[in-house]
């Protein structure tokens, strides 16, 4: 990764913190516990890379990235929703997010249950701030990540992963590809499409943007699976090695991890053909494809 580019992340990262700080409620807003919870593990630290992308997308299309952090601090919000939940003892089960307690650990199953559910909900709120555009109205922003957050995508992608754990379960690469289709890559996918909304993009603009966030979302949870293998607890922020704890379908599992690396290296060109009707405003989504390619956790 070359200085700029990780001076390009860090500074990010720092623009959506600020305004993530600027839309939750204080750790002092009663009740006191549940606004602590839900901060606790917003800045508990993470790469910020759907927002991120959000605002990449936004400038893709030819945007005022300003306008896109609203959308970009709801994404955030949703994926730390997600994550809480995921780590929760029903689901899950782990100890360990982005190297520190999870949420249930530091403040108990019902506390983390409600942070999460917190969330999720405030999501929206930050997310009716967004500017409205000529093709664009705050509807299409909010139902764009409500069917994202949904039971045909997020949490209807975390339904098919739970029944696809066990010895006795063996999934193809079709239904493993359709499970992080719904999960992983749909909300990577609604990062890029609201920060294009935002910009007024048009619609082969929009599609060239959920085309390559299909592609590079996919693309990220393979090499998240090779990762979970191949990396230590302390490198990845969290427990290594649970999917072959709970004997999940992963891609190593049913390719090995090279035909996997292959298989993203794959993705992620599909994911980069995507972005030509963007042009050269479409550099940073180039070098975020690349970086999420290269990534070691």
């Amino acid at each position: 990764m070359d200085k700029e580019f990780k001076s390009y992340l860090k500074s990010e990262a720092k623009r959506v913190d600020r305004a993530l700080r600027g839309c939750l409620p204080t750790a002092r807003t009663r009740p006191p516990t549940i606004h602590e919870a839900m901060r606790y593990s917003i800045f508990a630290g993470g790469k910020r890379l759907r927002p991120i992308l959000c605002l990449a997308a936004c400038e893709a299309a030819d945007g005022d990235t300003e306008n896109a952090l609203a959308p970009a601090a709801a994404v955030e919000c949703i994926h730390t929703y997600s994550l809480i939940h995921d780590d929760l003892p029903c689901m899950d089960d782990d100890d360990l997010r982005r190297g520190m307690p999870t949420s249930h650990k530091k403040f108990g199953e019902g506390v983390a249950v409600l942070a999460g559910d917190a969330l999720l909900t405030v999501a929206f709120e930050i997310l009716a701030q967004t500017p409205v555009t000529k093709r664009y109205s705050c509807a299409d922003y909010v139902k764009e990540l409500a069917v994202t957050s949904g039971s045909r995508h997020l949490i209807g992608g975390q339904v098919m992963d739970l029944e696809g754990e066990g010895a006795d379960v063996s999934l193809t690469l079709k239904q493993l590809e359709y499970i992080h289709l719904s999960k992983t890559a749909a909300l990577l996918t609604s990062s890029l499409r609201l920060g294009g909304m935002v910009a007024n993009a048009t619609p082969k603009k929009l599609e060239a943007l959920t085309v390559f966030g299909r592609s590079v979302g996919l693309a990220f949870q393979v090499i998240d699976d090779i990762l979970d293998v191949t990396q230590s607890s302390e490198k990845l922020g969290k427990s290594a090695g649970k999917d072959l704890a709970v004997d999940k379908s992963t891609y190593p599992a049913l390719l090995g991890i090279e035909k996997s690396r292959a298989l993203a290296g794959q993705l992620t060109a599909q994911a980069l053909l995507a972005l030509k009707p963007l042009g050269k405003k479409a550099q940073r989504l180039e070098q975020l494809a690349g970086y999420l390619l290269a990534r070691d956790y």
